[in-house]
């Protein structure tokens, strides 16, 4: 199969240049200026080509928990939000804790046949931290890497393990930081607006001091780690200083931490509610700050998508959760690089290049013979978001009515069209 993207502003490392794609036999066969062929053309003028985006980290709930979201409808939304793959976090039922269920969660991505599904595995046997989970066998049948996020593994020894035999089959653990012990029924930040709410907060050391451990692990043991959704300022600061000395640590942050504080708990809007919370102003600008200066190495969604019942209740028994991967690349956009924090190379890099690079995925770059996942996106395209109209199965968002830019058109898998916002 053949496909030619003409006229395409292609988003470059180096810089954004008008050029022609060529897809042949899903690789990326020509990029140059007017190239013609006899086959389907896509007219990209006027909008933006894209590297595929990649989201490394979802929860697409299924086995288990298909109210909530399936393999199925977490792809379609996926596509439409311009996501060519996708790794999905092992908290499912049962826990994708061995090669069985890595294996099933593989097979049901290929049936449905549009995203990339990557699956990742769990550290320890049905999250419990307290053995370790089949690491060997589940990475022979494809987990990119390994994490017990909902929770932390609070058993150091666990995790310093881990982190070893992990780093022997080339994984990385991909740490949820958040001090269990510590964190003592915590709904929301710690600070002002709790007291004013009366919800109970949550203090910032309850995520620090579990990214402090995993940095001190992975500088003694020189293995790599990747943090989750960092949230906090002081956070934030302890990756950068570990960063500058050289530790093997990544890390990632979702856009509800750039562009919200919680300012927003005050209504008791339960879709406010996300673990670790939204905190405030100081740690969204260290947030952006950490982006800038790539600190902080990708963007991902966290996507966590429930029932509405599981939100339509008090704030203190509503899930945790936020989905968010169909308005992920609309609100980066908006937030980070029209308002000339990133620049397109760079917001491709958090949202493409960096999370193939730490988890050694195929794609992340448009470059002769390379896989061709490429995302065309309309960066003029204003619009509102409307949780109404997700494909997904989870409606539960605190951007519903919030004004973006950045409209997805196509994308492309493997040289396929697997979404067009135009049909």
């Amino acid at each position: 199969m053949k496909l030619l993207i003409k006229n395409g502003n292609v988003v470059f490392p180096d810089g954004v240049k008008k050029r022609d794609i060529l897809i042949e036999n899903g690789k990326i066969s020509a990029i140059g200026n007017k190239i013609t062929e006899d086959c389907t053309v896509i007219d990209a003028s006027g909008k933006h080509v894209f590297p595929g985006l990649i989201d490394m980290h979802v929860h697409l709930r299924e086995p288990g928990f298909e109210g909530k979201e399936d393999i199925e409808s977490g792809s379609k939304a996926a596509v439409a939000g311009g996501f060519t793959q996708v790794c999905c976090m092992p908290n499912t039922n049962p826990v994708c804790d061995n090669a069985v269920v890595v294996t099933y969660v593989k097979h049901r991505a290929a049936e449905v046949n549009l995203c990339k599904v990557n699956p990742i595995g769990s550290i320890s046997r049905g999250e419990k931290g307290e053995e370790l989970s089949d690491i060997g066998k589940m990475a022979k049948a494809g987990a990119v890497a390994l994490s017990d996020d909902g929770r932390s593994v609070m058993d150091s020894k666990i995790m310093c393990l881990a982190m070893q035999y992990a780093n022997d089959f080339g994984l990385k653990c991909l740490a949820h930081c958040e001090d269990a012990n510590l964190v003592d029924g915590g709904l929301v930040n710690e600070g002002r607006n709790s007291t004013l709410t009366g919800l109970k907060g949550s203090i910032r050391a309850v995520e620090d001091i579990m990214i402090a451990r995993e940095i001190c692990l992975s500088e003694s043991l020189s293995v790599p780690v990747h943090i989750c959704h960092v949230s906090t300022y002081s956070g934030v600061q302890l990756i950068r200083e570990a960063k500058a000395r050289g530790v093997k640590v990544t890390a990632e942050t979702c856009p509800h931490y750039f562009s919200l504080t919680d300012d927003i708990i005050t209504d008791f809007d339960t879709n406010t509610k996300v673990n670790p919370p939204i905190r405030e102003d100081i740690d969204r600008q260290a947030v952006i700050a950490g982006l800038k200066d790539g600190t902080l190495d990708c963007i991902v969604t966290d996507h966590a998508p429930h029932a509405a019942k599981d939100k339509q209740v008090e704030y203190a028994l509503a899930a945790f959760g936020i989905s968010g991967i169909e308005t992920s690349f609309a609100l980066s956009y908006t937030k980070l690089v029209k308002s000339g924090i990133l620049t397109l190379p760079e917001l491709a890099a958090r949202m493409s290049a960096a999370p193939a690079e730490i988890l050694n995925l195929d794609g992340g770059k448009i470059e002769e013979s390379g896989v061709a996942d490429i995302t065309i996106a309309d960066l003029e395209e204003k619009y509102v978001i409307d949780s109404n109209r997700f494909l997904s199965k989870g409606k539960n968002t605190p951007f519903n009515g919030t004004e973006v830019y950045g409209k997805i058109v196509y994308t492309i898998v493997d040289g396929e069209i697997k979404f067009c916002s135009r049909q």
